[in-house]
């Protein structure tokens, strides 16, 4: 068997297969973009009832947006051999979808420093369908999250990579 390449590696061992944290502190210091994506599937009359502002507990959508940012600043308490690291942008959008009843969330969170930001965008995009879902559960149990995923990372010495769909 062959040994992986050095990118196939998992780098949150040691050689001798025991957990730790990443050594970051010969890297250099970079602008490091993530971008992060989800969905939130619901029924008709709760997607409604979103998009017309009258939940009972209040701007579903805002909060969420909330959450999410405050989340994305928490990632390293959550992931224990996360970096806590300096965020200097989390931007949070929602697109609503009529047609299915669903709402997708997407986050990009930036640094400038030494490791990436993809957990700390996915951790908030999660955190925002997570809140719709609170927010909403007492008129729809059902809803589905789906799909939450990297759709785009700069930076580092991997550089940039999109998925391809």
């Amino acid at each position: 068997m062959s040994q992986p390449t050095e990118s196939r590696t998992l780098t949150h061992f040691d050689v001798d297969g025991k957990a730790h944290m990443v050594d970051v502190g010969d890297k250099s210091e970079t602008r490091r973009v993530a971008v992060c994506r989800g969905a939130i599937t619901m029924k008709p009359e709760t997607f409604a009832m979103i998009e017309a502002g009258n939940a009972k507990k209040g701007d579903v959508l805002g909060i969420a947006r909330i959450a999410a940012i405050q989340a994305s600043k928490r990632t390293a308490e959550l992931i224990p051999l996360c970096h806590p690291i300096p965020l200097t942008r989390v931007a949070v959008e929602f697109e609503p979808d009529r047609a299915v009843s669903t709402i997708v969330c997407t986050v990009t969170a930036e640094t400038v420093g030494r490791t990436g930001v993809e957990m700390e965008a996915l951790t908030a995009t999660s955190v925002a369908l997570l809140t719709i879902y609170d927010m909403c559960k007492a008129v729809d149990r059902g809803m589905r999250i789906d799909d939450i995923r990297l759709v785009e990372k700069l930076g580092g010495k991997s550089g940039h990579w999109k998925s391809e769909d």
